[in-house]
């Protein structure tokens, strides 16, 4: 019985160790760095009680609110607006509904009801953000925050067009011409010009918004194929500053690029811009990679219910969703009962690294080629078949050419067909004679002309053809050597076969086209020459030619109109469009002659251009100072026809 008092004696003492611990731990700090001890509170003072006048105090009725007045009087002290210290003062009933109207009013919180606990689970973080009445509308800090002038990749002093050239331009005009442009231009040339302008830092013309210009820019780099470049565009503006019109480019650019994960900043703050099938089951995509990959799962389960989408595409994208990491579903893809390969299909087996069946590929080649070709998640081979047509319509140079080939050649695993033709072109640069290596040069001429572009085959090789010295051993292959050289702009190494080259023959034709200065001029029986010889169907090749000397002012005005009668050109015909692009060279608006240009060169290929609107063209680009295109453009139409 002792052991068990002393033992309760024990536990009390330790337990009143304890208690004093609590009431005063102590600091273990050096002195210098504690806290000072809190002042003592002053003493309170006595107030005198209040003065009681002879009325008899009014009491208030039963469920009426006390008034200010009366607190104030029980409270000893004159009201303040604020309580006494230590005293609890209950706000009115007015009060109270003022404040919390004050309160709603300034913090955007009214709730008209509350969502039930259901409606909250299938939220997206935009959904709630929304509902709280806390959106985010920037996504960077003001200093941060770019302005709508000035739109592009790169101004004048980088290689652009200048960033006033649109200002006197006509609006309507500039609109119908980018909005009815569908991409596919006749010219190699003409496709970079145009590439070029729409990437310059413009501003709008007067009378459209900075907005409504670059939603019409994107669209058009979209139906080039120049994708990378569309998102580039794209995303020189900040997100906060993105409309509807904006908003009908974004996808297609990031299916393009087969990025779905480039969407998901702009759907954390623009998310509402959309509300079609494809936008939503990207925005649940996004969720994916933001954390929420089951509930992601979910939403898309859920689309598959109610058949939003097809169920491939829908398929697709919980394969895409997944490889988020966190929701471990094994996903198969089925391309049964599948009839067409869609941009969304073909984009998110992309990205997932999953390869369309060659029955629905068959069918659509030639459609992807410009998504495939710079997609880095595609096999060599499949892009260097792309690169045929992307490298012959512009959006592949020829550095990136031989590049890809030097990729091919380096790769082991490169099939036979695909090495020997890199080794072709490693042969047009290393062997020894000049005719070996233009016998080289042939072999990829003829075999990318079987595979749908000889003239992907003239712009791998111009580099190589480039380095062929002029002699009269190789004359005879002078017109294919310069149409392969000039394909990739090497115009100085192309005058240096003015020596060699027979006048009147073709390539005569595009040395005098192509060769850089203004006192350059053809002779009359060079030109006839050139017009007898000419075995192209209704010598349109050398309505091209008197076409180009005059657009490049290397032919007078007298002899210009005499071929023109001779070979039925009418090259002083007027139409609404060559009155336009002429008004837009007079006032030396470079961008609206470019866009116009590009929009009278549309067409799968050349038979599909007029001599009146070439002679246009390349006259309106020499003065507005792109002669350099003009001449490239002019010696092409020659090369290619």
């Amino acid at each position: 019985m002792r052991a068990v008092y002393l033992l309760a004696g024990a536990a009390l003492s330790l337990m009143s160790a304890w208690a004093v611990a609590q009431d005063s731990p102590e600091s273990l700090l050096p002195k210098m760095f504690q806290d000072p001890k809190p002042a003592a509170p002053p003493s309170p003072t006595s107030t005198p009680a209040p003065r009681t006048s002879a009325r008899p105090a009014i009491r208030p009725s039963s469920g009426a609110a006390p008034s200010p007045t009366a607190i104030a009087t029980r409270s000893g002290s004159a009201p303040s607006g604020q309580p006494a210290p230590g005293e609890v003062v209950q706000r009115l009933p007015q009060q109270a509904v003022a404040e919390d109207d004050a309160r709603r009013g300034n913090d955007g919180l009214a709730l008209k009801r509350l969502p039930s606990l259901e409606e909250l689970g299938k939220m997206s973080p935009e959904d709630f953000e929304g509902l709280i009445g806390r959106k985010v509308e920037f996504d960077m800090p003001p200093q941060a925050r770019r302005t709508m002038t000035h739109v592009g990749l790169f101004d004048a002093d980088e290689g652009g067009l200048a960033a006033g050239s649109l200002q006197g331009g006509d609006p309507a005009l500039l609109r119908l011409a980018l909005s009815g442009n569908r991409g596919a231009l006749v010219s190699r040339w003409g496709h970079i010009a145009l590439r070029r302008a729409l990437l310059s830092r413009l501003d709008a013309p007067e009378g459209m918004s900075a907005q409504d210009f670059l939603a019409l820019r994107v669209a058009l780099l979209v139906r080039m194929g120049e994708y990378d470049a569309a998102r580039a565009l794209l995303q020189d503006i900040d997100i906060a500053n993105y409309t509807p019109e904006i908003g009908a480019q974004v996808l297609d650019v990031y299916l393009g690029t087969a990025d779905m994960t480039g969407l998901c900043p702009i759907m954390a703050t623009q998310g509402s811009m959309r509300s079609d099938a494809e936008w939503n089951v990207a925005g649940a995509i996004c969720d994916a990679f933001r954390g929420n990959s089951n509930a992601a799962l979910s939403r898309l389960d859920r689309d598959m219910t109610r058949k939003e989408l097809p169920r491939i595409d829908l398929l697709l994208a919980q394969r895409y969703s997944g490889a988020a990491g966190k929701a471990r579903r094994a996903v198969t893809i089925e391309w049964d009962n599948v009839s067409d390969l869609t941009p969304w299909r073909y984009a998110l087996a992309r990205g997932v690294g999953i390869a369309p069946p060659e029955s629905l590929m068959a069918p659509n080649e030639g459609r992807y080629d410009a998504a495939t070709v710079l997609a880095p998640m595609v096999g060599l081979e499949r892009r260097a078949k792309a690169s045929v047509r992307a490298g012959a319509s512009g959006i592949l140079s020829n550095a990136a050419l031989v590049d890809l080939y030097a990729q091919l050649y380096a790769d082991p695993d490169t099939g036979s067909a695909w090495q020997t033709r890199a080794e072709s072109l490693r042969d047009a640069y290393a062997l020894p004679s000049s005719a070996a290596r233009i016998a080289a040069m042939r072999t990829l001429w003829s075999e990318l002309e079987d595979d749908g572009s000889a003239y992907c085959g003239r712009v791998l090789t111009a580099a190589a053809a480039a380095r062929i010295a002029p002699s009269e051993d190789v004359a005879a292959e002078a017109p294919a050597l310069l149409g392969s050289m000039l394909a990739a702009g090497f115009d100085a190494n192309a005058a240096r076969w003015a020596p060699v080259v027979e006048g009147g023959s073709e390539g005569w034709a595009l040395v005098v086209l192509s060769a850089p200065g203004a006192n350059q001029s053809a002779s009359s029986g060079s030109l006839d020459s050139f017009i007898d010889e000419d075995a192209s169907a209704g010598k349109r090749k050398a309505g091209f030619l008197v076409a180009g000397l005059a657009g490049l002012n290397r032919l007078d005005r007298s002899r210009v109109m005499g071929y023109s009668n001779d070979l039925s050109l009418a090259l002083d015909g007027e139409t609404r469009w060559t009155r336009a692009i002429d008004a837009a060279a007079a006032r030396g608006d470079a961008a609206s002659v470019v866009i116009l240009a590009g929009f009278g060169m549309q067409g799968a290929n050349w038979r599909q251009m007029t001599p009146r609107y070439l002679y246009h063209i390349v006259a309106a680009m020499r003065e507005v100072g792109l002669e350099a295109e003009a001449r490239m453009i002019a010696a092409e139409a020659i090369a290619r026809t």
